[in-house]
């Protein structure tokens, strides 16, 4: 663990080159705006939110590259299980958040219209335009790290609370057993950086064929 988030550069930005990476930025930003605007600081809040339709994608993703694999009857040279893998990584951050800010009736409602739209929207941007669907959710990975950077600064400054870490989350990343949300935090984060990472690549392999 210690080594994977020190290996972790938060600073990665991928600058767009394509009329695709373009709207993906775009859209990516569009939907910060009404992230910042509705969350404001309230960081645990939005990551309960969030994490609802962060584990959409990966999900989506896995369900199609199987079906393809199958069409063409080739090997899916482990994407399947990366993205389900990724999708259950983020479940998990849900769960562990959910312990430390349980969502309002207002933002369970959210929950529910945000995830129905963005499964559905998603899901035929995938099945069209693979490329620009990863480079979308590297977009949100990037705004996923600068958040919980946020968040972390929250801490540090006081501002937040620092409680004691959930047990799920101590399980789940090998935590020690004084780790507190901090800890959690800064953990998330590197899964959020790696997940970044893994999905402009996988828009690069499909831009290049």
């Amino acid at each position: 663990m210690t080594n994977r988030l020190q290996a972790t550069d938060l600073s990665l930005r991928h600058a767009p080159r394509t009329w695709g990476d373009r709207i993906a930025l775009r859209t990516v930003k569009l939907m910060r705006r009404f992230a910042d605007a509705f969350f404001s600081k309230r960081y645990g809040h939005r990551a309960v939110v969030l994490e609802t339709v962060a584990a959409v994608p990966g999900m989506v993703g896995g369900l199609l590259q199987h079906l393809k694999a199958l069409r063409h009857i080739r090997d899916d040279q482990g994407w399947i299980r990366e993205l389900l893998d990724e999708a259950e990584n983020e479940r998990m951050h849900l769960m562990t958040f959910v312990q430390i800010a349980q969502p309002t009736r207002l933002e369970r409602t959210i929950i529910l219209l945000g995830q129905a739209v963005f499964y559905n929207a998603y899901f035929w941007l995938y099945l069209f335009a693979p490329r620009i669907a990863h480079r979308i959710v590297g977009y949100l990975e990037e705004e996923a790290v600068v958040s919980y950077s946020q968040f972390l600064d929250e801490i540090d400054a006081g501002r937040t609370e620092n409680p004691p870490a959930p047990q799920i989350a101590i399980a789940y990343w090998h935590l020690a057993p004084e780790a507190r949300l901090r800890d959690v935090v800064i953990a998330v984060r590197a899964d959020e950086a790696g997940h970044r990472d893994r999905n402009h690549q996988m828009a690069d392999s499909l831009a290049a064929g």
